[in-house]
């Protein structure tokens, strides 16, 4: 299966039975190398997803700044330090997982809810940590 997959199929598709969907996913390396994403995904600065790994290793250092992604900031929220990293602009967001090797990105709006937001992204990590991934 390709990495392209996993963002069509487990990433972009409808949640929960309804026709609502994530805005944009990504699938990316801890060197900033991008595994697949949707044609809407931002497009990032490498110092954006470096600070994004430095609060996976040392949580609370986006808080005061915020998290950048693609130049747009969100709030950090309540996550998980070391594993999930969870912001809010507006009425959307974004969820980013931290597998082995790579970071799982969920972007979201109305009428998309936080909470379906991170059971996507979320399950998708899950799933690429158990393969080791």
């Amino acid at each position: 299966m390709s990495w392209q997959t996993y963002i069509d199929d487990h990433l972009m598709c409808p949640i929960e039975d309804t026709a609502n969907h994530l805005t944009a996913s990504a699938i990316i390396g801890f060197d900033g190398s991008v595994w697949a994403q949707s044609s809407t995904f931002p497009q990032f600065k490498q110092e954006e997803i470096s600070s994004i790994l430095k609060e996976f290793d040392e949580p609370n250092t986006l808080a005061p700044t915020g998290l950048f992604l693609g130049g747009e900031k969100y709030m950090v929220i309540a996550g998980e330090p070391g594993a999930v990293i969870r912001g809010k602009k507006g009425p959307g967001g974004v969820c980013i997982k931290k597998t082995t090797q790579a970071l799982v990105f969920g972007t979201y709006d109305e009428p998309v809810t936080p909470g379906q937001c991170n059971m996507v992204v979320e399950r998708l990590g899950d799933y690429l940590i158990e393969q080791g991934i």
